[in-house]
């Protein structure tokens, strides 16, 4: 999250439209004192982030730390640059974005049972969100390769994100012998923890209610574009299995 980046209010030209609050998924103002816009949480703005400057309908916020050229729109049209480069912008909007990623499908017992459960729960909150007039999307990204890790800032399998959020506020991993076995290594995978519980597979009202809670509260989790690093679990697993397998492209073909 940002240390040195995030938005100053012109109040003398401020309209106080509450724009800004309403579309920041980041938490950044003060939803108490809306529509009067209030920065109380500075550093969970995001580095560069220009969502709300881009849609305030007179031009009255800047950036402390801005020095890419941007400069506050003119006119009454909202601007739809992205807010960042995750795509969690879109939780302000009436659409929802709803990913499952993992690492395997074919034998880690963990991913095919989150999978089984994740399909049911959108099979019936799909229907209900489309009736409140939200677009939904449900996308299944298999992680192969650590170059793909990567590219989706992926922390632990399974993992599921509701427009660039992930549903868990933390990450608590287990040993995965499924996982394990493919790759010839020692690797934990995603424990889900609910109630005081944990879950190799989730139970189905934890999904539903993580779901709901990511879509209609505030952002609690953070956003996923900054400070990624491939954890140490996660690279084992990948060498070990290009090692198991005898691939020697690093790991693109398989």
């Amino acid at each position: 999250m940002a240390k040195t980046w995030y938005p100053v209010i012109d109040y003398l030209t401020c309209t106080e439209c509450g724009t800004c609050i309403s579309k920041c998924p980041h938490g950044v103002y003060d939803t108490v004192k809306a529509p009067s816009p209030v920065v109380t949480n500075p550093e969970a703005c995001i580095d560069h982030c220009h969502g709300c400057g881009n849609r305030c309908p007179v031009g009255a916020i800047t950036y402390v730390g801005e020095g890419t050229g941007w400069s506050p729109p003119n006119d009454t049209q909202e601007n739809e640059e992205p807010c960042c480069s995750c795509g969690c912008e879109a939780s302000s909007e009436k659409k929802i974005d709803v990913e499952y990623l993992y690492l395997d499908l074919q034998t880690c017992d963990r991913c095919i049972g989150t999978d089984a459960v994740l399909d049911e729960v959108m099979m019936t909150l799909t229907p209900a969100l489309r009736l409140a007039g939200y677009e939904v999307g449900y996308h299944k990204i298999e992680v192969k390769t650590a170059e793909l890790a990567e590219q989706f800032k992926f922390l632990s399998s399974p993992t599921i994100r509701v427009n660039g959020q992930d549903i868990c506020q933390s990450v608590a991993e287990n040993s995965c012998g499924c996982c394990s076995d493919i790759s010839g290594t020692d690797v934990d995978c995603r424990v889900f923890e609910y109630n005081g519980e944990n879950y190799e597979v989730p139970p189905k009202e934890m999904l539903a209610a993580a779901i709901l809670k990511t879509v209609f509260g505030p952002s609690e989790f953070g956003c996923t574009c900054d400070g990624y690093k491939l954890p140490d679990n996660l690279r084992a697993f990948y060498e070990g299995k290009n090692s198991k397998s005898g691939c020697s492209c690093g790991g693109g073909c398989c």
